[in-house]
């Protein structure tokens, strides 16, 4: 057991973060277990997402995480699952330009000089 302040908080830290991510790679194991006792959309989609939140908390590797996926979508694949396409934004017209036909030419005129005054202190 740590004697110094400094280390017992380190090891208060290190049980909290053991803990949590333990919880996180539970999460991943059951969404897998759910989705290779009934594959789905849904339970496929559920599984991918825990494997990325693990990613983006830095649990796992993200090739691993490419992995594991990858695996999953094999087994999607066999079972004839597909996920559903993400709902993209609606493409909007593009804005038509009008003939620039009477463009005023107009001169630019040069930017007035600003006066270097010096201020002086006393």
């Amino acid at each position: 057991m740590p004697i110094i302040k400094s280390a017992i908080k380190r090891a208060k830290q290190t049980l909290k973060r053991r803990e949590r991510n333990i919880g996180i790679k539970k999460d991943i194991k059951t969404a897998v277990k759910a989705f290779s006792a009934a594959p789905s959309a849904k339970t496929l989609s559920a599984a991918q997402s825990e494997i990325d939140a693990a990613v983006k908390k830095g649990l796992i590797k993200k090739n691993t995480a490419a992995r594991r996926k990858s695996a999953l979508s094999k087994i999607a694949k066999k079972a004839g699952v597909t996920l559903e396409a993400a709902k993209k934004p609606a493409v909007k017209p593009a804005a038509t330009k009008k003939p620039a036909t009477a463009k005023k030419t107009t001169a630019k005129k040069a930017p007035a000089k600003k006066s270097a005054a010096k201020k002086t202190t006393k």
